[in-house]
């Protein structure tokens, strides 16, 4: 471990230990990541259950999801994805309520009942955030994935990780570093991730699932999003979308299109990209990414969603046209010339720490 990681530990144990002892005191676990889950999500939550279940083996402890949609496919390769629980089955009272991955309850949707009725509440997040709503937790935003803090939380209470915990762990960091080619790929990133493959991680494993094993159908809905793309600020502003009619045309479920706003992201000398897709209920969802130190995540807060600076997302009332028409002047308002970027904090403990 290098000396910036033994740091780094150091200045988490105690907030470590306030969750150890949250855990301690819990008979009942619900360990929850937000709606519309993603790798780091999903592969930060599963690894949690499983540390917990292996270091106190006498708790009862549930993998639950946000809300009753289905596992993204690309995801049920993970150890412990068949496990998952949708909130409507899921009836009790617990102990204690595990959030992943945020540190906004309005992201657990369906969940957020389980939250409400559950006895204290642990956080790890990566996420800025707003408001402590937590009994305990870490909430760090330099960190790359909150893959990263359970993976430095694993190593605190159990001294190492499986290769099962390790796997789910890789990818939460993989796909929120976007294969390492994000702005948050810092060295921290890369150190965990040679712990986590020393552990028995597989980086093919994950790329094969994740990234090498689209469906046709799926393809089809990808050269449709590529045909849209539309340019404005000299090309520095990008966008796209997807209609409920092109995911019913083709087939592909709402919750396999994460990786689209990436198409977007492709343009050269874009510097900002957007992806709306609409979605049911009459809402649209949009995915905001950023290539230049432009902090998209204010946006994405002033249309009721959040996020880091460079990825960040919302969903909104309407159709396209009018999610567009909101969002659009926002995106351009960027390169009016007083905008900069906004200074982030973070909670290791109780208080605020500069990010």
């Amino acid at each position: 471990m290098s000396l910036r990681a033994e740091k780094l530990m150091a200045r988490q144990r105690p907030s470590f230990d306030e969750i150890t002892r949250l855990v301690e005191r819990a008979s009942t676990i619900a360990v929850c990541a937000h709606t519309s889950p993603d790798g780091d999500a999903l592969g930060s939550e599963l690894a949690l259950v499983e540390l917990i279940e292996r270091t106190w083996p006498e708790k009862r402890v549930c993998a639950l999801l946000a809300d009753d949609d289905v596992v993204p496919r690309i995801y049920e390769f993970l150890p412990g994805a068949e496990r998952l629980v949708r909130p409507s089955d899921y009836q009790e009272d617990p102990d204690l309520f595990f959030c992943v991955d945020l540190s906004a309850p309005d992201r657990l949707a369906g969940a957020r009942a389980v939250l409400e009725r559950s006895s204290s509440v642990a956080v790890i997040d990566h996420h800025p955030s707003a408001e402590r709503f937590w009994d305990a937790g870490v909430v760090r935003t330099e960190a790359a994935a909150a893959g990263v803090i359970v993976s430095e939380y694993a190593l605190h209470v159990a001294g190492g990780l499986t290769p099962t915990m390790a796997q789910c762990l890789l990818c939460a960091l993989v796909t929120d570093t976007g294969r390492f080619q994000y702005q948050n790929a810092n060295g921290e990133a890369f150190e965990v991730a040679s712990l986590l493959v020393d552990s028995g991680a597989s980086p093919s494993e994950v790329a094969l699932h994740v990234y090498q094993s689209d469906r046709v159908a799926y393809l089809h809905l990808c050269a449709t999003v590529m045909g849209r793309i539309t340019t404005f600020e000299q090309g520095k502003i990008a966008y796209s979308y997807a209609t409920g009619a092109d995911f019913e045309a083709t087939g592909v479920p709402v919750a396999e299109c994460d990786g689209l706003v990436d198409i977007v992201r492709r343009v050269d000398g874009c510097e900002v990209a957007l992806f709306l897709k609409e979605v049911p209920g009459g809402k649209v969802r949009g995915n905001l990414r950023a290539k230049s130190d432009r902090d998209i995540s204010a946006i994405a807060r002033e249309m009721g969603g959040g996020g880091h600076p460079a990825a960040a997302g919302f969903t909104v009332e309407g159709d396209i046209d009018q999610a567009l028409s909101a969002v659009l002047p926002k995106l351009r308002d960027l390169y009016a010339p007083d905008k900069g970027t906004v200074p982030l904090s973070c909670y290791v403990g109780d208080k605020p720490a500069e990010g």
